[in-house]
């Protein structure tokens, strides 16, 4: 019987390194697959969900410059309505970064964050404008760090204008309606002064009941909340102004919510639940585009009549 050699010890080496890798690596996927409960032996009482990126009804997909994907608001209310049926969650730690977007699924998560039955302590971390502040409003509170970038209470409408480009082209617009206002803001010929009142008179519409949602769910008088002009505040200025219930980290907020629930705070994630292909997916999408990670995103809309956003 021959003794090793020296090749097939540092073989058996090589296999023994990467079979332990694969064992790490393994049980840190199946970990992330099951949003780490697996065999987690430590109770939890707090749930935490995040909202980051542009609000959207659906996900979008991961851009190479955007450094990451919209905030989906459909997953996010379920994951709010799922910590509402976990009897061990007793309070909603809601992480906001976001810039705003879609005025729907925006309050679609204000009602569900308004609607759970504990306390909710939002949390303003880089970004919480706009549909991120109307969102904020269905909480019981709102932290923000001091250099946090919160308020921004306004709406935007927007619709290209391609009339100009289209005469160049010699393209003509004809097409065939069936009430006055129905193809206002095409944007192939030029708008006229009564359309764009109708079209500013949903903006209008919005902003007031932005105005009101923001004054009701943050007890602040209604004229104080338009006085702000849609500005955007960094968050020892928005404290100030009542914007902002507190300031601190996120070490700090946990504390504020051991107060409320008098216990210690066990903070677990929820997060959607992804296929295994998705969750691959996923992590190759961010690895790919992490040097694109500093760069600004920009929000675009489908080219409907008029694009209106929280933001």
């Amino acid at each position: 019987m021959t003794g090793d050699t020296p090749s097939s010890t540092a073989t058996m080496l090589a296999a023994g390194a990467a079979g332990a890798t694969a064992t790490v690596a393994g049980h840190h996927l199946l970990s992330r697959l099951t949003r780490g409960r697996l065999g987690q032996s430590e109770a939890y009482n707090v749930a935490k969900v995040t909202v980051s990126g542009p609000i959207k009804r659906q996900q979008g997909r991961l851009s190479p410059f955007g450094g990451g994907r919209s905030a989906t608001a459909d997953d996010i209310v379920a994951q709010i309505s799922a910590a509402d049926d976990d009897e061990a969650v007793r309070a909603l730690l809601l992480a906001l970064n976001t810039p705003g977007g879609e005025v729907l699924p925006s309050d679609d998560i204000r009602r569900a964050a308004a609607d759970f039955g504990g306390p909710t302590i939002a949390y303003a971390t880089d970004t919480c404008a706009s549909g991120g502040y109307w969102i904020a409003s269905g909480c019981d509170e709102l932290w923000a760090r001091d250099v946090s970038l919160v308020g921004s209470i306004g709406v935007v409408g927007s619709r290209p204008n391609a009339a100009g480009l289209a005469d160049r082209l010699g393209i003509s617009y004809e097409q065939f309606t069936a009430g006055e206002y129905k193809d206002a803001g095409v944007p192939l010929r030029e708008i006229e002064p009564d359309e764009r009142a109708y079209l500013q008179s949903i903006v209008d519409g919005y902003y007031e009941r932005f105005i009101e949602t923001v004054s009701e769910g943050r007890e602040l008088d209604p004229e104080a909340v338009r006085e702000t002009e849609a500005r955007i505040y960094l968050g020892s200025d928005a404290a100030e102004i009542g914007l902002v219930d507190d300031l601190g980290t996120e070490a700090d907020v946990k504390a504020r919510i051991g107060e409320l629930i008098d216990s210690e705070p066990v903070v677990e994630p929820f997060e959607p639940s992804r296929s295994l292909t998705e969750r691959v997916g996923l992590a190759a999408e961010r690895v790919a585009f992490a040097a694109g990670s500093g760069l600004a995103s920009t929000v675009a809309g489908d080219g409907g009549e008029i694009d209106i956003k929280l933001r």
